[in-house]
């Protein structure tokens, strides 16, 4: 059976049409896609856009399609073991590295992704610049649900004045300054990007807000709290125990940590190479059961809390910022950039609308709350 035969017959399994009317359909430019698509698999499929060879009016409903459809074992059954080798081996590659995500190495999606210019990110996030999922059980826009995640944190880490508090890759700051003015707690920041560094400097200098390029594992230092928020994804799967062991340590005995992290259904060692090669060139998305051996015997898990289905709407809204300062920001960016980041967005809202990866927020103590700990939602 010809490729495009067999991607034909699978994407219409999953009510996908090339060259249909729905807002979900394929419209194809390039017949070398089908080809392209069993050679490099979603890889290809991101390049080919990026390169024009396809279009969809509704990306995030053509992923959320086949994503919940399970597209990709349709598509298996149906090609040769030459074909599935092609189709599924570029998810090996992350294999290939010692440890990608090594002190050495780490500081590469700042300089790729974070600073790719504080002229984007100021005009696709909400003002307090959260580059996470917000939390929309009482929100309606972005800044609300912003504004709620960053409560629901500072209430689950149960903040009192004066506590220390370190946030393990902070961002522009958004999370320190709402916990600094809201609850008169000090925060130490650290992260890889300088330009993340500068936003923060330069908007919070008048707060207790110590931002560092800094990685986690050059800590030494005592805190009340630990929080991170979206960065454990670029920990890498080689280096969780060492996360773990880190916020341990520098925990005071009766302090809490708090980790939000997409999360993974499926345990697995394989990341998806077209976010690896043009968004995140370091990262992994854990599963729970690699977060749990990588805490096991160094924390107690007070508290799990999964609400994925909020990324949907948070890329969405992000998204829809994105396209509306466009004409703001093109001149230092390219037709190319603009096709990827609109995947990149839209392709990650499918997956969370399909409920192909989650968001969780995990509480952890040193050694068990006496009594008990409350969960907050």
């Amino acid at each position: 059976m010809k490729s495009k035969d067999i991607f034909r017959e699978s994407l219409l399994d999953v009510g996908v049409a090339i060259d249909g009317s729905n807002p979900w359909d394929i419209q194809l430019h390039n017949p070398n896609l089908f080809d392209l698509l069993v050679s490099k698999g979603s890889l290809g499929l991101g390049e080919a856009y990026m390169d024009g060879w396809w279009d969809c009016q509704q990306l995030d409903e053509f992923f959320f399609r086949i994503l919940s459809n399970h597209l990709e074992q349709k598509v298996a059954r149906h090609t040769s073991w030459r074909h599935k080798l092609g189709y599924m081996l570029p998810r090996w590659l992350l294999n290939n590295m010692l440890n990608p995500e090594s002190i050495k190495r780490s500081p590469e999606v700042a300089r790729r992704h974070y600073d790719l210019g504080n002229d984007l990110f100021t005009r696709m996030l909400d003002s307090s610049m959260n580059y996470s999922c917000g939390y929309w059980k009482n929100s309606d826009t972005l800044e609300d649900a912003q504004q709620a995640k960053m409560s629901l944190v500072c209430r689950k880490l149960q903040l009192r004045p004066r506590m220390r508090v370190l946030d393990i890759g902070c961002g522009w700051g958004g999370l320190a300054k709402y916990a600094a003015e809201n609850y008169g707690v000090d925060v130490v920041g650290v992260t890889l990007s300088g330009e993340q560094k500068r936003y923060a400097d330069e908007h919070y200098g008048d707060l207790p807000i110590d931002i560092r390029v800094q990685d986690y594992r050059e800590l030494n230092e005592r805190f009340d709290r630990v929080v991170s928020i979206g960065m454990f994804e670029h920990v890498g799967l080689k280096n969780y125990r060492v996360f773990m062991k880190t916020a341990r340590n520098c925990l005071v005995d009766d302090g809490l940590c708090l980790l939000h992290t997409i999360g993974d259904n499926i345990t697995t060692r394989f990341v998806d190479p077209w976010i690896k090669t043009y968004i995140f060139p370091v990262g992994f998305i854990p599963s729970v059961l690699h977060i749990a051996k990588a805490y096991e015997g160094l924390l107690v898990m007070e508290d799990w809390h999964n609400f994925g289905a909020d990324y949907d709407k948070t890329l969405m809204a992000w998204r829809e910022r994105f396209l509306s300062h466009w004409d703001d920001i093109k001149d230092h960016y390219d037709e190319k950039f603009y096709r990827m980041w609109n995947y990149y967005l839209l392709s990650c809202a499918g997956a969370f609308r399909a409920r192909d990866i989650q968001t969780w927020q995990i509480v952890f103590s040193k050694e068990g709350i006496v009594g008990g700990y409350h969960s907050v939602r």
